[in-house]
Order: structure tokens, then sequence, then C-alpha cells
């Protein structure tokens, strides 16, 4: 295969490399309309179409009256219910997260607000957390996307007082007198400044300021002044009366906040190989303008260094991305979120089920020989609806299995009438060229090309670019972007 670093990078390769790392892909006719045009008015196409929130929604948000009630009989109910009856509600619960989890799916791959939907995205393995409440997930995964190109002032204070996030970092447990670490020790751990940064005594000191905050049974953010400790604290090297408002502060006046922002950030958007003199820089910018995150992708997607042919097609994939991705490049419609579930649970990423605090680890993480043997299967499975060979990853999960035992196909829609509109070519060669230009962000090997040539041999129409277009995305390379 040519060397990657004496790839050509023309100015197709550039739009398609934006809309992998700043979305999930782009779709034919966004090739067509924005191939021609420069990275700079593609992005700013990407900027101004994420300006809109649109929140995911499954379950109703009522007003706080008919949720109080609500909340207090469904109390009432479970306390005198059986054991089949409580079985039965946490059944329904689960089928609203799947339901969630579905239609955030589709919303990622129907391209509307694309940055916005990748930026939740990534937001949501930063600050992961697992619940078991579907209106508190809701919510929580709409606070990600109202935030995810505002102030990260905004977004940490919004999440920190998150009644899922307080709930599964044991918060409700940090009272005065009695203070639990957990919460504390994340937020600056996982959130904001990282590891070495921070003292044990910083965490002590920041676990009494946020004691007293919680949640009530309708999954909203409750602050109880009588297990709050309002003695004085040191944390930082600052001495106060300090409350959690006042630690986050404190924590944002720290550079090393933006350093460990903007690490995450590269290495998730650019490379994950640092190059630390790009985050400095990303750094910098970042804390000149208030942590503003809009303007710090802006900042990233607009840099020389973010299109080097060493940052293109470099990254693996994650689960989500090659699924979502997959629906943009063939316009793919799933007719069921179980089998849509199935391959999250297969390949090692369930939106809304971390496998910890920390998040997914990503990057070779995602390989496994089974998780690749999955991912090359994939193409095949969807596009001739064969029948399903591989297993989900053991997650601890009982419904896991039951689960395998129901899904047998993925029953999904391709157009590909509409599909080989973009592409019309009858000939093999030429229509293995500009599906290689449209689906790989790295050219093909002549072998490569000549086997699939070989195996298109004879094949017209319908056939040739379904036959081609499988064979594409089957190939490793296409699980990078």
């Amino acid at each position: 295969m040519k060397n990657i670093i004496d790839m050509k990078i023309d100015n197709q390769t550039k739009i398609e490399h934006l809309f992998q790392r700043a979305g999930f892909g782009a779709t034919p006719t966004q090739i067509r309309e924005f191939g021609h045009k420069s990275p700079e008015k593609t992005l700013k196409f990407l900027l101004k179409d994420a300006e809109n929130i649109n929140p995911l929604s499954v379950i109703e948000e009522e007003t706080d009256m008919a949720m109080k009630k609500k909340s207090l009989l469904n109390i009432i109910e479970m306390k005198g219910a059986s054991p089949e009856e409580i079985k039965e509600k946490i059944k329904q619960g689960r089928e609203k997260i799947t339901d969630l989890n579905f239609l955030w799916i589709n919303t990622m791959a129907s391209g509307k607000g694309m940055l916005r939907e990748k930026m939740t995205l990534f937001w949501h393995g930063h600050f992961a957390c697992r619940g078991l409440r579907p209106l508190a997930i809701q919510k929580q995964n709409n606070l990600l996307r109202k935030y995810a190109l505002g102030k990260f002032g905004d977004l940490l204070l919004a999440v920190s007082k998150d009644p899922e996030m307080l709930q599964f970092l044991n918060n409700q447990q940090n009272r005065k007198n009695s203070p639990n670490e957990n919460f504390a020790r994340e937020v600056m751990e996982l959130f904001t400044l990282g590891r070495g940064n921070y003292t044990e005594k910083d965490i002590k000191e920041a676990a009494r300021a946020f004691t007293g905050w919680g949640s009530n049974l309708q999954a909203e953010f409750v602050f109880r002044a009588n297990q709050h400790d309002d003695a004085e604290k040191i944390f930082q090297g600052k001495t106060g009366n300090f409350n959690g408002e006042d630690i986050l502060k404190i924590i944002l006046e720290n550079p090393k906040t933006s350093i460990f922002i903007c690490t995450k950030i590269y290495g998730y958007f650019v490379n994950e190989i640092i190059d630390h003199q790009n985050v400095e820089k990303m750094a910098t910018r970042f804390r000149s303008t208030d942590y503003d995150i809009a303007d710090l992708m802006e900042f990233t997607f607009k840099s020389d260094w973010f299109y080097l042919p060493e940052n293109i097609g470099t990254r693996i994939k994650s689960p989500i991305e090659l699924l979502v991705g997959l629906q943009r490049n063939f316009g793919i419609n799933f007719q069921q979120k179980q089998s849509v579930l199935f391959v999250q649970k297969a390949l090692g990423q369930v939106l809304f089920f971390p496998p910890n605090v920390a998040g997914w680890a990503g990057g070779k993480n995602w390989i496994d020989s089974s998780t690749l043997m999955t991912r090359i299967k994939l193409p095949e499975i969807i596009f001739k609806d064969s029948e399903i060979t591989f297993k989900p990853k053991d997650d601890g999960d009982v419904n896991t299995e039951n689960l395998s035992k129901k899904i047998k196909q993925m029953q999904a829609n391709i157009d590909w009438e509409a599909f080989q509109h973009n592409f019309p070519s009858d000939n093999s060669a030429e229509l293995l060229d500009e599906l290689e230009a449209y689906l790989l962000p790295r050219p093909l090997s002549n072998q490569q090309k000549t086997m699939i040539l070989s195996k298109s041999d004879g094949k017209m129409g319908i056939n040739l670019i379904q036959n081609i277009a499988q064979c594409i995305a089957s190939l490793p390379e296409y699980q990078l972007c």
C-alpha cells in the first residue's frame, strides 16, 4: 500500500476527512455538493447546521406537578408490588432505554446537526454514566446535547448537578460529617484536571464542598443545606468557605484543565498519538475564549495540521461510528431496534451503557479477534440480509443471551437504485475507483483492486455496484477514518 506520508491529499479527501471527524461521514449527495468547495466553507456549513438543538424524546417530560404525582404513585405501587410486577417495571424501563438508543442512532445517521451529535457522543464518553431511569437518561443526554458546543464551564456545572450523575457517583450519600469522596475524585480525575494534577487533600476538601448536592424522586437537582458542610476549606492552594460551584470555578482557573480537555479532544478528533505542541495551542485558545467549545472545534478543524496525511485514515472507528457511518454511506434503514442493539453489544459499545465511569477506552481497544471478524462480516449481513453468525460480548447482562436467541437477521433496507444513481458507471474499474474515493480514506493497493475486480467479473448494474461496495466495506481499511 502507498505510504501514508506520500498520500496525495486532494480537496475531496479533505472534505471527506472533515465529514468523518466532525460527523459520521458524508453521503454521496454531500460529496457532490461540497467536494469542490473549500474545507473552510464546508466547516462553516457544519457549524451553522449545528446551531439548532433537537432534543431526543421517547418519554414525555411532564410538568413538575404531574411528575411528582406519578412518581409518588409509582412508589406506592412498587411498595406493594409482587416480584413479577417489579420485574415487568424493570423490563418496561429497559425497553424505553432501547427506544432512546435506537432514536439516537437514527438521529446521528440523519446528518441533522451532525457536529452537535458528534460532540454529544464525545461528551457521552467523557462524562460516562450508567443509569436505569429512562427519563433521567433522556434528560442527561439532552443536557449534553444542549451544552455540547457551548462553554465548557456551563457544561461542567450542568453535568455536576445532573441527578443521574450524582446518583451514579454516590453523591446522594455525601453528607456533612460523613463525606463520600467518589464524585469529587471523578470530577477532577476524569472530567477536568486529570490524574496527578490534584492531591488527596484536594479530594477530601472538594467532597466537603459537594455535601448536600443530590436529587429527589422526580430526578431533579436538590441542594440540602442541612447536609452541607459550610466550614472553611483549603482547595488547590486557596482557602474559603467553598461550595460545589466554587470548587468548579477554581478547577477551571487551573490551566491543567484546558490541557486535559484539549488532549482528549485531540485524541478523539485528530490523532491518538498526541502532538503536545498542537494541544498547547488548542489549550491556550480554549482558555482565551473562556472555554468556548465551538470556537475550539473551529480552531482545530481549520488548522493545517488537521489535514496532514498522518491524521487521515489513521483512527479506528468506534462501533457507533461504524454503524452510523454505514447508514450514511449507503442510506441504510434498519427495521428493528433490537438488531441495532445486538450489533452494539457484539462490537463492544452500547449507548447509555459505558463499561465504567472512565468511559470506553477506544482506539486499538475496539479491535480484537472477535470484533474484527464481526466488523468485516457486518456489510455482507446487512447488504444481503444474511443470517447473523456472530455473538454479542459477554457483558454480564442476562438479557444479552435472550437477545442473541431472538436476532437472526439485521432486517435492513437499502435503496440500491438510488445509490447507483450517484455512481452510474457500468465499467467495473471506473466504478471501483469512484467507490474507493468515496468510501476509503486511503487508496487501495493494486493487489486489492485486482482481487475486488476478479470477484466482480461478469456482474452488471445493481449487482456490480452492490458487490464492489460490499467488498470495500468489508476491508480492514473501511474500519479507519
